[in-house]
C-alpha cells in the first residue's frame, strides 16, 4: 500500500514537473503580467511571496516611493542574489525530477530511493520558497515607514488600474459583441 502511494505521488509530481515552486520568473519571463505577489501558473508555482515582482515594483516606482540611491543599490543586489539562487535551484529541481522519472520508469527501483528523490525535490522547493520570503522581507526592511505607505499607495493604484483594464476586457466579451468590439459599437451583419 505504501509503495502504491509513493508511486502515485511520483506520477503526480512528474505530471506537474514543469509546475514546480520557483522563487520568481525573470523579468520578461512567463510570469510577467501576472499579479502582484502570489499569482502565477498552476500548481504551487508563483506562491512565493512575489519577492522578484515586489522588488521590480519598488524599482519601477522608486521616485514615487522616494528611494535613495543606496536603497536602490541594495534592492538590486537582493534581486540579483534571488535570481542567481532561483536559477541554480530550478536547475537542481529539474535534475531531481529527471532522476525521479528514471527511478519511476524502472520497475526494479527501490521505493526508498524513489521516496528519497521525492523528498529531495520537495526540500529544494521549500528552500526556494523560504529564500524568496526572506528576500522580500529584507527588501521591505530597507524601506522607512513613510516609504512603506507610499509603496502601498502605488500598489493600490496599480491594482485599481488593473481592475479597470480587466473590467474593460470582460465588457468587450459580452454576448453579441464581436472579438475586440467595444460596448456600444454596432455589429456588422455579414449578409449585407
Amino acid at each position: 500500500m505504501k509503495g502504491s502511494i509513493l508511486i502515485g505521488i511520483a506520477v503526480i509530481l512528474l505530471a506537474f514537473g514543469g509546475q514546480a515552486l520557483w522563487a520568481d520568473e525573470p523579468q520578461g519571463g512567463p510570469k510577467e503580467g501576472k499579479g502582484y505577489g502570489e499569482h502565477g501558473g498552476g500548481g504551487m508555482k508563483g506562491h512565493h511571496g512575489g519577492a522578484g515582482h515586489f522588488m521590480r515594483h519598488l524599482l519601477m516606482h522608486q521616485k514615487e516611493i522616494g528611494l535613495s540611491e543606496e536603497q536602490v543599490g541594495k534592492i538590486k543586489a537582493l534581486q540579483l542574489e534571488l535570481d542567481k539562487t532561483r536559477i541554480r535551484t530550478e536547475a537542481e529541481i529539474q535534475v531531481a525530477e529527471r532522476e525521479l522519472h528514471e527511478l519511476v520508469r524502472d520497475d526494479k527501483s527501490d521505493l526508498a530511493a524513489i521516496e528519497a528523490k521525492l523528498r529531495q525535490g520537495a526540500e529544494l522547493e521549500v528552500g526556494l520558497h523560504l529564500t524568496a520570503v526572506k528576500t522580500r522581507r529584507a527588501a521591505m526592511a530597507l524601506l522607512t515607514p513613510e516609504q512603506r505607505e507610499k509603496e502601498k499607495a502605488e500598489h493600490e493604484k496599480m491594482m485599481k488600474k488593473r481592475g479597470e483594464h480587466q473590467m474593460g476586457e470582460k465588457k468587450s466579451m459580452e454576448p453579441g459583441m464581436g472579438q475586440g468590439m467595444k460596448p456600444g459599437a454596432e455589429r456588422m451583419d455579414p449578409a449585407h
